[in-house]
């Protein structure tokens, strides 16, 4: 049976529930009550039998929301006038848990803003006053808490929130209050009833690929976007946005940017021109390659950057061969050389030299780098590596013939080079040789198929008339800039040497100093040159019968007349002074007293 006592804007409404008679006190108007729910707080009691406060917790579970949670001293005041006194008070829904006192309904712990003990409460008498009750129309400390032992038995204050059974749209949190509730939304969203929710702006954006994640609505609150770039493209910023609260964007709009390869550059002698779609040198970009005249491209014509970031192929190269042209014949006025390297050696120098009127050729000779031969253990140019070097035929190593790799990384040794000699008499490359002379009271005679004594020149030697030739008589001029052979020398005929014959003897003579150029002619100048030695080495037999071979090493240099005088010491046919004069160019010397 259910009976209505009106009171001014309140209601009382006593209900048989199971056979328990159950007072519910409505904190609304009349006009607000609805038969499908109520919307605002309401509050229930037994009035038949009392409860320990588990078992009142589980009655108000069952037919209500939970026991009460007071949320300020107005609902106390409301309760304590509208509740009937009983001597045993009401348990309300505090417990402590873990040491703290807490709403079970809301497991939220009590603030002491929200305190309501009565004087000297809560004491814990006895270590086991862990539930609360509320004195209702006490006479003294009437509407203040007391803890007590949860196994006393009391009345069952319960109350049925006006949130349920969906408050807030599920978006926020509902908060109870006297007659009605308000929602605290939770971030994103907001309204009366939590509803609307957060907006960020529309991305578009360019260029970039997005897929978008709404569950809330388009480009609303938790809306996520994930970015991605297409093959050959890199994305610049974060992978995913998401929509926060604050109705912007975790971070900004990422990009997609090309791909971008190593820079590349034109082959020594050659040209590069390149087409970029993306940017320089990016993902698509093409260059082509192509060599000036007179040197063929040795590699790919065309290169690409791919997707990797890597060029298709690889770096060409631009090769080239000795290519003259002549005007007026073969290597004269006017002629050009265009000179190139062999595979595996650099040219180091003018690319070309050209014949002027002079008869000399413009710029410097230039040179090949020799050849580099590697063998590798673990991988190209790594740990245990081994390189031999060796030079082109008429080049010299200067240096080590072999590096290694270290486990430092660096290489043993010191980097070698190759060197050579150049003769450009002509216009070849050719190896040059020291200038051979003739041997003294010796001649000589060279051919050169090149040049003057460069690679390839033979001379061969003689000695004049009474002189005998020691040594090879033809030297060849080879690829390393030697002469083979050793130099010959002319000697003269022997001649018996005269013992115990001593004297003194005296040379003058005349020898060119140094030449100059007068009016268009060599001429020697002359110096004046005397010389003493021991008269016994260059004397001949006692008898002065003939001429004999000199014993003593030859004076400097000379040339043209020689005056040589001799006083003799010792007994023997020539018994004063021999004079004889002799005409000499240099080396031993043949002469004697004029017989008597």
């Amino acid at each position: 049976t259910l009976q209505t006592i009106s009171a001014s804007n309140e209601q009382l409404v006593i209900q048989m529930l199971f056979g328990v008679r159950a007072s519910s006190l409505l904190c609304l108007a009349p006009s607000a009550v609805t038969r499908v729910e109520v919307s605002a707080w309401t509050y229930h009691y037994s009035d038949q039998g009392d409860y320990t406060w588990e078992q009142a917790r589980n009655y108000c579970q069952t037919f209500f929301t939970d026991l009460v949670a007071i949320q300020n001293k107005q609902e106390i005041k409301y309760l304590n006038e509208t509740l009937p006194f009983h001597g045993r008070y009401y348990w309300i829904g505090i417990r402590k848990l873990g040491g703290t006192w807490t709403w079970v309904g809301t497991r939220k712990a009590l603030t002491k803003e929200a305190e309501n003990w009565a004087d000297g409460e809560p004491n814990n008498r006895r270590s086991n006053q862990d539930c609360v009750e509320i004195y209702i129309k006490r006479q003294w400390e009437s509407g203040k808490w007391n803890d007590e032992p949860c196994n006393r038995k009391k009345k069952a204050l319960c109350y049925r929130a006006s949130c349920q059974p969906f408050p807030c749209s599920q978006r926020g949190e509902c908060v109870e209050t006297i007659g009605s509730y308000r929602c605290e939304c939770y971030p994103g969203f907001h309204g009366p009833e939590c509803e609307d929710v957060v907006q960020c702006t529309k991305l578009e954006p360019k260029g970039v690929s997005m897929n978008c994640s709404h569950p809330y609505g388009d480009f609303s609150y938790n809306s996520t976007c994930v970015f991605g770039c297409q093959e050959g493209f890199e994305r610049r910023g974060a992978g995913m946005l998401r929509c926060l609260p604050s109705q912007q964007w975790s971070a900004d709009t990422p990009t997609c940017t090309a791909i971008t390869c190593p820079v590349l550059s034109a082959p020594d002698r050659g040209e590069l021109n390149c087409s970029h779609l993306h940017g320089d040198f990016a993902f698509g970009s093409t260059c082509a390659f192509s060599c000036q005249t007179g040197f063929a491209l040795m590699g790919s014509e065309s290169r690409e950057c791919t997707a990797m970031g890597t060029w298709t192929g690889d770096a060409p190269r631009c090769e080239g061969r000795l290519n003259c042209s002549h005007l007026h014949g073969d290597f004269t006025f006017g002629s050009i050389c265009a000179f190139s390297c062999q595979t595996g050696f650099a040219l180091m120098g003018s690319e070309s030299r050209e014949c002027t009127a002079m008869g000399a050729w413009t710029g410097d000779a230039p040179r090949c780098e020799g050849r580099l031969n590697c063998s590798h253990l673990h991988g190209d140019f790594v740990f245990g590596s081994t390189c031999a070097f060796s030079c082109q035929m008429g080049f010299a190593l200067m240096g080590s013939g072999s590096r290694e790799c270290t486990a430092m990384g660096t290489w043993t040794g010191d980097s070698p080079h190759c060197e050579g000699r150049v003769s450009w008499s002509s216009c070849p490359n050719t190896i040059a040789c020291p200038v051979l002379s003739a041997p003294d009271q010796g001649e000589l005679n060279c051919s050169h198929l090149h040049g003057d004594f460069v690679f390839g020149s033979t001379c061969t030697f003689s000695c004049q008339m009474g002189f005998v030739l020691s040594g090879p008589e033809t030297r060849e001029c080879t690829a390393m800039g030697t002469w083979t052979g050793d130099s010959p020398h002319c000697e003269g005929r022997a001649a018996a040497r005269t013992q115990g014959v001593t004297g003194l003897g005296v040379t003058v003579g005349f020898s060119p100093a140094s030449w100059t150029q007068q009016f268009g002619l060599v001429v020697p100048r002359l110096l004046l040159e005397v010389y003493l030695y021991p008269c016994s080495h260059y004397l001949p037999s006692a008898q002065c019968s003939r001429p004999r071979r000199a014993e003593l090493l030859p004076p400097p240099r000379g040339l043209h007349l020689w005056l040589h005088m001799c006083l003799l010491l010792s007994d023997g046919v020539c018994t004063d002074r021999a004079r004889e004069p002799r005409v000499h160019s240099h080396g031993d010397m043949d002469w004697g007293c004029p017989t008597m």
